[in-house]
């Protein structure tokens, strides 16, 4: 386990790995030191072999309040303003194109940044009492950065109130929206993040990969553009040692070898 004051880092012999968010007295507000401790941490998950998955969540009484806003408030002009917001983005981009699934695991309050944060997040589970909002319309800064990946998960007329009315929502209308897979009673969410988590460790590495790359870059395009596009990765998952591997052990009644190839 590495501390680094903002964020807990652990690494796990299972392939499950976690970054905590670290600063219960902000509520895990997302500071420009805590933005590039966790870009770094989700770099190096990237990186790493051993991690299959990895899974985030904040210490102390919620996930995350989103940005801080007695920083927000200190920094001068819109280069900084800009420099905070890009970082942010930088972030969640991290997490889209890292090679290993994240899951959030979420308690609490999920707001702005932190609402941000969970659906850029490829999974996301949580307390039945967890709420989720993008507020900033209540203080004037509406939630533009946080639009991006709560309107890329949740309907657009649902988004827009959201976004219009500040409201939080509860983890049952959560995900019923799409905006989460499931929630749970606190006592056993950490058994249900871990069991999910497990079950994608069990997966070869290379192919969730191609899966997890694919996935997203289809999203982005029109539907005969995304089928040629499949066609061509699927094509190529064919040529993997893995698939090989997979489809034989299916046909021979076996459990797969992965070698991540």
């Amino acid at each position: 386990m590495t501390e680094q004051t903002n964020i807990i880092i652990q690494t796990s012999n299972n392939g499950i790995s976690r970054i905590k968010l670290n600063e219960p007295g902000t509520y895990n507000a997302l500071s420009l030191n805590t933005l590039k401790l966790l870009i770094n941490g989700f770099k190096n998950f990237n990186d790493d072999e051993k991690t299959k998955v990895i899974i985030i969540e904040g210490c102390g009484k919620g996930f995350s309040a989103g940005h801080n806003l007695k920083e927000i408030n200190s920094l001068k002009g819109k280069s900084e303003y800009k420099k905070l917001f890009s970082l942010c983005s930088d972030l969640m981009m991290n997490i889209i194109n890292n090679k290993k699934p994240v899951i959030a695991k979420v308690h609490g309050a999920a707001f702005a940044a932190g609402c941000q944060l969970v659906a850029t997040c490829d999974l996301a589970l949580s307390t039945n009492d967890a709420i989720f909002a993008t507020p900033g319309v209540n203080i004037g800064l509406f939630c533009s950065t946080p639009m991006v990946a709560v309107s890329r998960n949740v309907n657009r007329k649902k988004t827009m109130k959201m976004l219009l009315t500040g409201e939080p929502i509860s983890a049952k209308y959560a995900k019923e929206i799409g905006l989460i897979n499931d929630h749970f009673e606190n006592s056993i969410l950490e058994e249900e993040v871990i069991k999910l988590a497990e079950t994608i460790a069990l997966k070869s590495g290379k192919i969730l990969k191609i899966g997890k790359e694919a996935f997203y870059k289809q999203l982005e395009m029109p539907l005969s553009a995304a089928y040629r596009y499949t066609s061509e990765v699927m094509s190529k998952n064919m040529m993997t040692l893995d698939a090989k591997e997979g489809i034989s052990a299916f046909l021979e009644k076996r459990s797969p070898k992965w070698k991540n190839k």
